[in-house]
C-alpha cells in the first residue's frame, strides 16, 4: 500500500523540479490549483467566472456572495492517466470528476489548454457538474431527472469567445454518437424516472443525449417551452411524472416525432451572452510557497477522499513535508487534516494549534481543531466542559468566516454527538448551513431527519427529495427514499396547507445562429 500511495503521489507531481510552477487562482466563486503557468491558470479561472456570470445572466437570480471556503476548488493534475489513478476503480471513461461538499466542493481535471477556444471533454464535464451545482443554488425544488441532466448538458457546451462573450446551448456534438448508436430510450421512459430505472441495463443508452435534445428543443421552441412550464408545474404539484408530461406536453408520440426531426437538423440555435454582461470581478493569482507546493500532491489525494487505511499510508509523507516546512501554517493545517484522517486526534489537535499560532485565521486548522476536540470530548474527565469547549471552537471558526457551512453544521452535530437534544440555535445553524451548501448530501440528510423529528413533515419531504430521486445513484438512495416515505406518511396523518407555487427555472430565449 505504501508503494502504491507513493507512486500515486509521484504521478500527480508536475514536471518542474522543486514544485516551482504551482499556482493558485482565487476568484469570487472558484479556487484553481495547477502546476501550469500564471497566464494559463488566470485564463482558466477567468473562463470559469465568465461561465458563472453567463448562468447568472440567464436566471436573473440575486447575486449572492459566498464564503471563501464554500467556493468550488479545482485541482488540475498532470494528465488523464493521473486523473484515472486518482479516481480509482471504474475510471475507464472518467475524464474529470466533481465531489459536492459543504465548505469544500472539489473538482479534478487534467491539464487545461487555454490557448484553444474549444473546451476539452474534461472541461465540459466540469461545466456540466457546475451547472448542477448552480441549479442547486437556484431552488430547493426537485425536478425530473431528465430535466436536471438536460439542463446540465445544455450549459456544458459553452464556448468562450475571443471578444469576451460566451456562447451557451451550442449543439452537444459529444452526444451525437450516443444518440445515433446507443440503446434507445423511448420518450415515455425518459419522462418517467421509475419506468426508466426499471428497464435500465448495463448497456450504454441515450438518456443523457436525449435529455439534452428535449431540453434544447423546449428551450428554443416557444410553444413547447410553454408546454414545458405547464408540465413542470404539474410535476411539482405532485402529479405522477408521466401524467404530468401528458397534461403538459399533450400527445407524447407527436412530441417524440418532433424530437426525431429536430435531431436531424444541421443548423442549431444557441445563446450569445455579450462581454459587457459578464462581470467577473478580480482574479488573484499567486505562486505557491515551497511548502504548499510540496504538500499539494498529498493534499490532492486527501481532498479526493481517503479511508483510514489510505490516510495512514499517506501520513508518513505528510509528516515528512511538514517537518521540512514546520513554520508554514498551511502546511501544518494539512498535517492536522492528515493526522485526523489517520485517526490520530491528539496529534491533529497539536498540529492545528501550531498552525493557528502562526496564523490565527488559518481556517482549515480551526476546522480540524474542532473536529479533533469532538473526537476527544467523550473521554474527557469533564465531558460537559469538553463539549462546551468544542462548541466554542466552532463558534470561533464561525466568527473568522461567518458563512462557513461546516462551522455551522459541526456546531449542530456537537449536540447529536453528545446525545443531547439540539437547541433551537443549533437547528437554525444546521438549516443555514444547508441554505449555504444545498448540494451537500450529509447536510441534507441531517436537516431532513431533524425536520422529521420536529414534526415539520412537508419541509422534510422537500429537503430529502433531491436525494431520493437523484439521477446519480449512490449508497444512500434507498435510505433517502425510506426517509421520504416516512415523511409522506406522517404528513398524510397530519395534513397542513400546501406551500406557495414554486418559481420555475427560466426557459426560452432569443437565439443566435452559429
Amino acid at each position: 500500500m505504501r508503494y502504491l500511495v507513493s507512486f500515486l503521489v509521484a504521478i500527480l507531481l508536475a514536471s518542474s523540479p522543486g514544485f516551482a510552477k504551482w499556482h493558485e487562482a482565487s476568484s469570487a466563486h472558484f479556487v484553481v490549483y495547477a502546476d501550469q503557468s500564471e497566464k494559463a491558470v488566470r485564463t482558466f479561472s477567468e473562463q470559469l467566472e465568465r461561465y458563472h456570470a453567463a448562468l447568472q445572466d440567464r436566471f436573473a437570480a440575486a447575486q449572492k456572495s459566498i464564503s471563501p471556503s464554500n467556493r468550488v476548488t479545482i485541482y488540475i493534475v498532470r494528465d488523464e492517466g493521473a486523473l484515472k489513478k486518482l479516481y480509482g476503480a471504474n475510471s475507464k471513461f472518467v475524464g474529470g470528476f466533481y465531489i459536492p461538499r459543504a465548505g469544500g466542493s472539489v473538482a479534478f481535471v487534467p491539464k487545461v489548454d487555454t490557448a484553444s477556444l474549444e473546451i476539452t471533454d474534461s472541461e465540459r464535464i466540469l461545466l456540466h457538474e457546475y451547472a448542477h451545482h448552480y441549479m442547486f443554488g437556484l431552488t430547493d425544488r426537485i425536478f425530473p431527472s431528465w430535466f436536471t441532466e438536460g439542463f446540465a448538458e445544455f450549459y456544458s457546451t459553452a464556448k468562450f469567445n475571443k471578444d469576451g462573450s460566451v456562447g451557451l446551448g451550442l449543439p452537444a456534438a459529444h452526444r451525437g454518437p450516443e444518440l445515433a448508436l446507443s440503446k434507445s430510450v423511448p420518450l415515455e421512459n425518459l419522462l418517467d424516472t421509475a419506468a426508466y430505472r426499471a428497464k435500465k441495463t448495463k448497456e450504454h443508452d441515450e438518456f443523457y443525449g436525449k435529455s439534452w435534445l428535449l431540453y434544447h428543443y423546449t428551450y428554443f421552441n416557444a410553444e413547447r417551452g410553454k408546454h414545458l412550464k405547464a408540465y413542470l408545474r404539474k410535476y411539482i404539484e405532485g402529479v405522477p411524472e408521466i401524467e404530468a408530461a401528458q397534461q403538459g406536453f399533450g400527445d407524447l408520440k407527436l412530441l417524440s416525432k418532433e424530437l426525431d426531426k429536430y435531431r436531424q437538423q444541421t443548423t442549431w440555435s444557441y445563446l450569445k451572452i455579450t462581454a459587457d454582461k459578464l462581470l467577473t470581478g478580480p482574479i488573484n493569482v499567486r505562486q505557491l510557497r515551497d511548502g504548499e507546493a510540496a504538500m499539494m500532491p498529498l493534499l490532492i489525494q486527501s481532498r479526493r477522499g481517503v479511508n483510514l487505511e489510505k490516510a495512514q499510508a499517506l501520513l508518513p509523507e505528510v509528516r515528512s513535508v511538514s517537518a521540512k516546512f514546520a513554520t508554514d501554517p498551511t502546511v501544518l493545517a494539512a498535517l492536522a487534516e492528515g493526522e485526523y484522517d489517520a485517526g490520530n486526534f491528539e496529534e491533529a489537535l497539536a498540529a492545528a494549534d501550531r498552525a493557528i499560532t502562526l496564523n490565527p485565521n488559518e481556517i482549515d486548522a480551526h476546522l480540524y481543531k474542532g473536529l479533533a476536540m469532538a473526537k476527544l470530548a467523550p473521554d474527557h474527565a469533564d465531558a460537559d466542559k469538553a463539549w462546551s469547549s468544542v462548541r466554542k471552537q466552532f463558534a470561533k471558526m464561525n466568527a473568522i468566516e461567518n458563512d462557513h457551512p461546516l462551522a455551522l453544521f459541526q456546531f449542530y452535530r456537537t449536540y447529536k454527538m453528545q446525545g443531547r437534544k439540539p437547541t433551537a440555535n443549533s437547528i437554525d445553524a444546521l438549516e443555514r448551513a444547508l441554505e449555504l451548501a444545498p448540494f451537500d448530501q450529509e447536510l441534507r440528510f441531517n436537516a431532513a431527519s431533524q425536520q422529521l423529528e420536529d414534526g415539520r413533515y412537508a419541509q422534510a419531504i422537500d429537503t430529502i427529495s433531491p436525494l431520493a430521486f437523484s439521477t446519480h445513484a449512490g449508497s444512500r438512495d434507498d435510505i433517502a427514499r425510506e426517509l421520504l416515505e416516512t415523511a409522506k406518511a406522517k404528513l398524510a396523518a397530519h395534513p397542513i396547507a400546501k406551500d406557495a407555487p414554486p418559481t420555475l427555472p427560466e426557459t426560452g430565449a432569443s437565439p443566435a445562429k452559429p
